[in-house]
């Protein structure tokens, strides 16, 4: 039987490692680009730019919101996202400081 080992890691490397695998897919990377250049909430509208079902785009919305990087509301038919800009902000400044810490470890070069 396999164990799951993910608790062995720190909860920094767990929210780093969620927050990649959020945005892993280009649907999700499209629809984060079209959430920022609108700069607001956005209501029904990415079905119609991208060429994805509406189950697809709903799929990826999930993804992105369960992950914490967007913020939606459900009224009645219609659903509302914009971009959860906290959230990025955090995770910009965790990335940096992990490529700075990675940089520094491996400054003298092995290959």
């Amino acid at each position: 039987m396999a164990f799951h080992k993910k608790e062995e890691f720190s909860s920094k490397e767990q929210s780093l490692a969620a927050f990649a695998k959020a945005i892993s897919h280009p649907a999700r990377i499209a629809i984060l680009n079209v959430l920022a250049k609108k700069n607001e909430c956005i209501c029904g509208e990415i079905v119609d730019i991208l060429p994805l079902a509406q189950s697809t785009v709903s799929q990826h919305l999930k993804e992105l919101k369960s992950a914490g990087l967007i913020n939606g509301t459900i009224d009645g038919p219609r659903s509302c996202y914009c971009i959860n800009w906290k959230a990025f902000e955090k995770f910009n400044h965790e990335f940096n400081s992990l490529f700075d810490m990675l940089k520094t470890k491996n400054e003298k070069a092995c290959c």
